[in-house]
């Protein structure tokens, strides 16, 4: 910690934000006693910094006296940005502080204060034990990186919407929960601005800019995890118990699963955690939560009670082939890396795919998105936009996009919107004022000059063209099994999906033919795709594994 001497700091006392989402609870004083028991009291000056925007494995702050503001660091000559100031009873932190990322905001003192300090390694023997408190600091943390992510907090990212490659570096930082701000080079004159700033020149963009004065030029998926502390190296081993290739629900249930029996446990993802249902607005069908869970807090209480038990995350991580040496695996990655493990989960999942039509090509990058987030939701506010599917995905999509979008178009080749999608989804997008459901048809053309601006529907019924005035294209359809890679290793089915089961008969166990690997979720030949059978079969895979442990002399 140390005293900062930025004028921010020294500005007039701001009032207490109030808590209207439940983003900033109060603690109770028994809540504060049991925190106590696990940290340091401290008297601190007013301009003294907490944690600063970059910080790892950093602590929580209980406020006891005082107050203390959390900032968005300026940059340039931007001022910081005030997002909260917390009081008596408030707790100072932030998601990454569960998760093992660097922390996206700054937290000074506002007034002298007595705050408790809960450090980073006991933080999560806090949350987990107190049922109640620890629910409490993960919502609320959650909670607070949905604000975060709304106002543009952690990241900036400069570069223009026809880049491929600031398209990569956005929509990694959105499926990673990754605050950003996007500066668009076409229409913000801030981002030339600071271009010249940092005297970078046109060709070297994208840029990355973290903690407002680490610039990184058009980086990889990796080198940004790593400078974000998202990618934590691989601990040494001659093998791990359990290698799980694939962060969505199956390989996160896997992971908690096998790492609270205490089997070393990895876990890979290409991208980042949650697959598919990560990008998910709201879950509503799934055990325990009846008010419904967006697919991001799913994942990430997933990502911290499989973090809980000692698994490790390496992501981005992509597999590129699995072998079999000396009596164990190895999957090496694309970047030349390798992991060994005496057993392999594969949990790789689906990829929505791609409609082949005229445009495409041209337009996919700036308006064509295969995912509705928050982030997502933020670019195409007020504006007109098509989602095409007919699953829970895409119902999803529809009505979240609905909230903020100027109008959606939901676009089925069938008639029966409940064919594929549950009934309470189908109920509430006839019902939304909003979505406009066509059925029976396809997108068979998008057109725009630099960006989308209609999609051409093509009814399959009277063969007659439909013109959409449509700003973003959201693709929700079908799948394909992310398997590739495997190059022989499994056998697969006809659509390229894992066989598992005695004799390859797609039975519901994981085995496959290859002793010691399994398959789980939506990877896997005939499995449900649902998030609960998912999950299910990541949590029973455990147990088979671990026997394969046993009879191979590990356990």
């Amino acid at each position: 910690m140390s005293t900062s001497s930025s004028s921010e700091a020294a500005s007039a006392e701001l009032p207490e934000t109030p808590d209207v989402t439940g983003a900033y609870p109060r603690l109770t004083d028994a809540q504060i006693m049991l925190l106590s028991r696990h940290g340091e009291r401290k008297r601190l000056e007013a301009g003294t910094t907490l944690f600063c925007e970059g910080d790892r494995d950093c602590g929580v702050f209980v406020v006891l006296e005082g107050r203390v503001k959390v900032l968005q660091e300026g940059q340039g000559e931007e001022r910081a940005r005030v997002i909260a100031v917390h009081g008596p009873g408030r707790f100072v932190g932030d998601l990454s502080m569960l998760t093992g990322q660097a922390v996206f905001v700054t937290a000074v003192a506002q007034t002298d204060v007595e705050v408790l300090e809960i450090p980073f390694d006991r933080l999560k023997q806090v949350v987990t034990e107190d049922q109640a408190l620890g629910d409490l600091i993960l919502r609320a943390f959650i909670l607070r990186r949905s604000i975060h992510v709304n106002i543009g907090a952690g990241l900036r990212i400069i570069g223009s919407r026809y880049s491929p490659d600031t398209r990569r570096l956005r929509d990694f930082a959105s499926r990673n929960r990754i605050p950003y701000r996007w500066d668009d080079l076409e229409d913000d004159p801030a981002a030339e601005a600071t271009l010249r700033a940092f005297n970078i020149p046109p060709e070297q963009t994208p840029v990355v800019i973290w903690k407002g004065q680490v610039v990184l030029r058009n980086p990889s998926a990796e080198e940004l995890a790593a400078v974000i502390g998202l990618r934590r190296e691989v601990p040494p081993s001659d093998a791990h118990d359990v290698l799980v290739v694939g962060a969505g629900p199956a390989g996160l249930a896997a992971a908690v699963a096998a790492a609270s029996e205490g089997l070393s446990t990895v876990v890979l993802d290409a991208v980042a955690t949650g697959g598919q249902a990560g990008t998910s607005s709201q879950i509503e069908n799934y055990l325990g939560f009846p008010a419904g869970i967006s697919g991001a807090e799913l994942a990430d209480r997933a990502v911290v009670q499989a973090r809980k038990f000692g698994a490790v995350f390496t992501i981005p991580g992509e597999a590129r082939s699995l072998d079999r040496t000396d009596g164990h695996f190895v999957v090496t990655l694309t970047d030349g890396s390798h992991v060994e493990a005496h057993t392999v989960v594969l949990a790789t999942g689906v990829r929505y795919r791609r409609l082949d039509i005229p445009g495409m090509d041209r337009l996919e990058g700036p308006s064509v998105y295969y995912a509705a987030t928050e982030y997502e939701a933020r670019l195409c506010r007020g504006d007109p936009v098509t989602v095409v599917g007919g699953g829970n995905s895409a119902g999803q999509a529809a009505l979240f996009l609905a909230r903020n979008a100027g109008e959606v178009n939901l676009v089925i080749r069938h008639d029966d919107l409940e064919r594929d999608m549950s009934r309470y989804l189908a109920e509430r997008i006839v019902s939304s004022p909003r979505v406009h459901v066509w059925r029976g048809c396809e997108v068979s053309e998008l057109r725009g000059d630099l960006s989308l601006e209609e999609v051409v529907l093509h009814d399959l019924r009277s063969d007659e063209q439909r013109v959409l005035n449509t700003t973003a294209l959201f693709v929700l359809i079908g799948s394909e099994p992310h398997t590739g890679w495997l190059n022989g290793a499994v056998a697969l089915d006809d659509r390229g999906f894992v066989l598992t089961g005695t004799g390859y008969e797609c039975a519901p166990s994981p085995e496959t033919a290859s002793a010691g690997v399994f398959a789980v979720g939506d990877v896997r030949s005939g499995s449900v795709k649902r998030v609960a059978s998912a999950v299910g079969e990541g949590a029973i895979v455990v147990r088979l594994l671990y026997e394969h442990l046993v009879r191979a002399g590990r356990r």
